[in-house]
């Protein structure tokens, strides 16, 4: 039997989100149904708000969750009710060509639930990732459910599930950060913060922060920057040079995602560097250079997916991690709120007053 249950909905393009009565289906073969505990307020739920992933009208958002799994459809072996589990939106089918060739992180075919969730008049909503946890429960793939140690705190190791797990990824897997490089970040919001926190946590002994808002330099210091540069007051390509003893950093990571900030990152890395762009750009953004100058600084231009992720792999490692002390994902939560706040908590993302909003229930 389908359940009712309360969710945050947008209903059109720039339209505040209301919260509804959704219906959510039993759940099929692969499929699960999970209680939410805590959904994070990401970014990319503004972006579907305001039609710049599709325009797929309604949209259940959230997706950045941590909850209990409550049923299981038929053939689902992974995980069970009553295991606590973080979501994902990379549910690797292991039949793709990236899956075959041993690269499951990159899979190109990723699971979501084959039922729809609706609204009580029928009408069927297009979960935000394929998730949908701004509700009570919520129906997904049970390969985009995670288990995790259930003595972490939701609020914290559900950022795992979308903007803490593509920074702290962004670092360690796309970019490759090891023992003694030096590391630069450009933009330390959430994701720019994790990147941070991913770059010490791999033993990088020189990290800069660069961000216009001191606030947030502030908050980049608290997660492991060693140096910081407020961009509207320096220049950061000679800033990021002046820390790594004048040849630029071994890793620079764009977590803002335009064409200025990564031209900015593209120079302030050193000969053979890397850049990993973890920032979304939009769709007219361009980017010129001089082709030369690609040829000879050397290195590699990275584009970094969700971290370059597996979330089989590293959501239990990182939980670990968090429950021994040595990463601080209760610094990412500089709120819990009500599931009718989440408009709220948009406006205060728009002027950098918090790193996450989460809704708990």
């Amino acid at each position: 039997m389908s359940q009712e249950v309360r969710g945050v909905i947008s209903r059109s393009k720039g339209a505040p989100v209301e919260v509804t009565t959704i219906v959510v289906p039993d759940p099929g073969p692969g499929e699960a149904i999970v209680r939410i505990q805590s959904c994070g307020v990401c970014h990319t739920d503004l972006h579907y708000r305001e039609g710049g992933i599709n325009d797929e009208y309604p949209f259940l958002l959230g997706h950045e969750a941590a909850g209990i799994v409550e049923q299981v459809g038929e053939g689902v072996t992974d995980v069970a009710p009553g295991d606590f589990v973080v979501l994902n939106w990379r549910a690797v089918c292991g039949v793709c060509r990236a899956c075959r060739r041993g690269r499951p992180w990159y899979c190109f075919n990723t699971h979501n639930a084959k039922q729809r969730m609706t609204l009580t008049d029928g009408t069927e909503l297009s979960p935000a990732l394929g998730i949908g946890a701004f509700a009570e429960k919520t129906l997904v793939h049970a390969g985009q459910c995670t288990k995790v140690d259930p003595a972490a705190r939701p609020a914290a190791v559900g950022l795992l599930g979308c903007g803490v797990m593509a920074g702290l990824g962004a670092a360690m897997n796309t970019g490759n950060v090891t023992r003694g490089d030096s590391v630069a970040v450009i933009g330390c919001g959430g994701v720019g913060d994790a990147a941070v926190a991913g770059a010490a946590l791999a033993g990088a002994t020189t990290i800069v922060a660069v961000d216009t808002d001191s606030r947030k330099l502030d908050w980049a210091r608290k997660f492991g920057a060693t140096h910081t540069v407020n961009a509207s007051e320096t220049d950061p390509v000679e800033a990021i040079r002046a820390a790594t003893g004048g040849f630029g950093a071994d890793v620079v990571i764009d977590a803002v995602g335009r064409p200025e900030t990564w031209k900015q990152a593209f120079y302030a890395r050193d000969l053979a560097g890397t850049v990993v762009l973890v920032g979304v750009p939009t769709p007219q953004m361009q980017i010129e250079l001089p082709l030369l100058d690609v040829f000879g600084r050397g290195g590699a231009l990275k584009s970094s997916w969700y971290g370059d992720c597996l979330p089989s792999r590293d959501f239990p490692m990182l939980t670990e991690l968090y429950l021994q002390g040595r990463l601080d994902l209760d610094a990412f939560v500089t709120e819990e709120i009500a599931l009718d706040q989440v408009e709220n908590a948009f406006d205060r993302m728009h002027h950098g007053d918090v790193l996450r909003s989460v809704v708990v229930f």
